[in-house]
């Protein structure tokens, strides 16, 4: 009898090399971050959307500002608050300042009411290529928001006779105020992750609001204050976005060392006042940094 030979049951392992997987490129890395941001924004718009009166308050709010204050001092001698300018366009970088200032210290609310509700903890497990993709939606929103409001006190304070700044003016606003919201909205999302709970964020807010506008220059030119508080508005990061913007309402040509105001440490110019704010924004990055690593871990 002829006996046939059956293969072998188990068979030999045959080797596989096996690669390490490679790391994503930056034009991929970057398109999946710029998704993830813009999803995110979306949805803050979503929401905008769905809740219009946010939007209809924030702008009407600096307009009743606007124009409140505006006729409440509208009788004062002429070059009181400045060569040639109307207390009207004295008035309306402050509005404009504090209004962008206001909109981003309230960005962390909808931050913390996600993480009061657990909508943040989903977020957080989905597969993100990069977690600063939800600090730079926060970002964009406000910085959108505010240009909105910006748009609407310019328009009026206009037509109540401040008149307009030159285009190169409203660049150097534009880029003032997105200095000025990016530090601030890192500071909120911040204290968003800092806060226990939202009644404790509404509570600093309220408390740090109002004191420092008025120890800025958004309301008095800086001649005006005592010398205590001269050196309080000179250090304010709000008096360093309104002196830049309002000298570009006031004045058609600007250069980047054009002296927006003396303090009483020495003179501050249109490029030392974006120095400022930019430093001020690398602070307070590192101040949270800590911060924002534990929330979004």
């Amino acid at each position: 009898m002829t006996q046939t030979s059956l293969p072998p049951l188990i068979q030999e392992p045959q080797s596989h090399q096996f690669s390490q997987p490679e790391s994503p490129q930056p034009s991929l890395w970057w398109a999946d971050f710029r998704q993830e941001v813009t999803a995110l924004t979306t949805r803050l718009f979503i929401q905008l959307r769905r809740r219009p009166t946010t939007l209809i308050a924030g702008v009407l709010q600096p307009l009743m500002w606007l124009l409140l204050f505006g006729a409440l001092f509208s009788g004062l001698p002429k070059g009181l608050v400045g060569d040639g300018q109307t207390y009207v366009q004295f008035l309306a970088a402050g509005i404009i300042v504090f209004t962008a200032f206001s909109s981003a210290l309230n960005s962390g609310l909808p931050m913390l009411f996600d993480r009061e509700f657990g909508f943040l903890n989903r977020i957080l497990v989905a597969p993100l290529v990069s977690r600063f993709s939800i600090i730079a939606a926060s970002a964009i929103f406000i910085i959108a928001l505010s240009m909105v409001q910006t748009l609407a006190i310019v328009s009026v304070s206009g037509l109540m006779g401040a008149g307009l700044p030159s285009l190169s003016g409203l660049a150097v606003m534009a880029l003032i105020l997105m200095l000025l919201i990016v530090d601030f909205t890192m500071l909120s999302l911040g204290l968003a992750f800092a806060m226990p709970g939202h009644q404790e964020m509404l509570a600093f807010i309220f408390l740090v609001n109002l004191p420092l506008m008025f120890s800025s220059t958004a309301l008095a030119p800086l001649a005006f204050m005592p010398t205590w508080l001269q050196w309080i508005a000179s250090l304010n990061p709000l008096s360093w976005a309104i002196e830049p913007i309002r000298y570009v309402y006031s004045h058609s040509t600007w250069a980047w060392d054009s002296v927006v105001f003396t303090a009483p440490w020495g003179n501050m110019t249109i490029s030392n006042a974006a120095i400022a704010l930019l430093g001020f924004g690398i602070f307070v990055s590192i101040f949270i940094r800590g911060t924002l690593r534990r929330g979004i871990a």
